[in-house]
């Protein structure tokens, strides 16, 4: 199944893609929760009841309505860095022994249609495609044999970075959270439907220049190894997000570098999970808040 977050008629909720149209849960199954965070919550049971809901459901055309973030404030939004060889390489670095682990805080997430912004603070921003897997079952200690039993699905990432910021200190948090710098999306493909999310091909447009074009088959660590890395020092929840990692082809390894302006359009696609198309724009005046 492909379940997506989405808005009509100014209501958010859940439903699940069918081909051009869209399922709505609150309508095809009541009994269930409302917010994609809960839904996950709930389980194998929440996703029977979704499945036994679609025959014979109401479709609701996906033109007709606005797809959201999947998961609009995941638990923990983790990525993974230097995980690609040619990535490794374009970055001048060695291949790691261990996984890269840092965080992006959750209130970067934005929509696979949302605007990223050119921050006002620096303008060497630059996009990563990468793909991104969402858990399922709150877990610690997991095998790498076990890892596939706690991953829900996967969905499409752009670890939207602004270098400067990233680089000028060890940890790279502060440069991987700006917020809408962490669009996910278009929806989750559930795990049942991806035999192996280590053979998917993956690409990165921007302005409809190709800029990224690899295959998860290159991952150095790949999602299952993450899982048992991850779960070793600390407990994963329902919803929680983890990139991967991106392959060469950034902005900034380019010769000379091909940084984001506004006005681009960065379009990161996987197969057989979909992708994200996002403008770039200068970050609006009304984004300084108290309260």
């Amino acid at each position: 199944m492909k379940l997506a977050t989405f808005t009509q008629d100014d209501v958010t909720r859940i439903g699940v893609v069918d081909g051009d149209a869209i399922v709505d849960l609150a309508a095809a199954a009541p009994d269930l929760p409302r917010d994609m965070l809960g839904f996950l919550e709930a389980g194998s049971k929440a996703l029977h009841a979704a499945r036994a809901a679609l025959d014979g459901a109401p479709r609701l055309p996906l033109a007709d309505v606005r797809l959201e973030a999947p998961i609009a404030r995941p638990p923990k939004f983790l990525a993974i860095g230097l995980n690609y060889a040619d990535h490794v390489a374009e970055s001048g670095r060695d291949v790691p022994e261990h996984p890269t682990v840092f965080n992006k805080q959750s209130t970067c997430v934005a929509g696979p249609t949302d605007p990223v912004h050119l921050p006002r603070a620096s303008h060497v921003l630059d996009y990563e495609g990468e793909l991104g897997f969402v858990i399922g079952r709150r877990c610690r200690h997991v095998s790498r044999d076990d890892a596939a039993d706690v991953i829900a699905g996967y969905l499409v990432v752009n670890d939207v970075t602004v270098r400067d910021w990233q680089l000028r200190v060890p940890t790279w948090t502060m440069g991987k959270s700006f917020d809408t710098h962490g669009p996910i999306g278009p929806w989750i493909v559930t795990a049942d439907e991806i035999p192996d999310p280590h053979q998917l091909r993956l690409r990165t447009w921007v302005n409809d220049e190709l800029r990224q074009e690899s295959n998860t088959k290159e991952l150095i660590f790949d999602c299952f190894t993450l899982v048992e890395h991850l779960s070793t020092a600390f407990t994963l929840e329902p919803g929680d997000i983890v990139a991967t990692g991106t392959p060469a082809g950034v902005g900034i390894g380019m010769k000379p570098p091909h940084l984001l302006v506004a006005g681009d359009v960065v379009r990161i696609e996987i197969e057989g999970i979909g992708q994200l198309e996002n403008p770039v724009i200068a970050e609006p005046e009304d984004t300084a808040r108290i309260g």
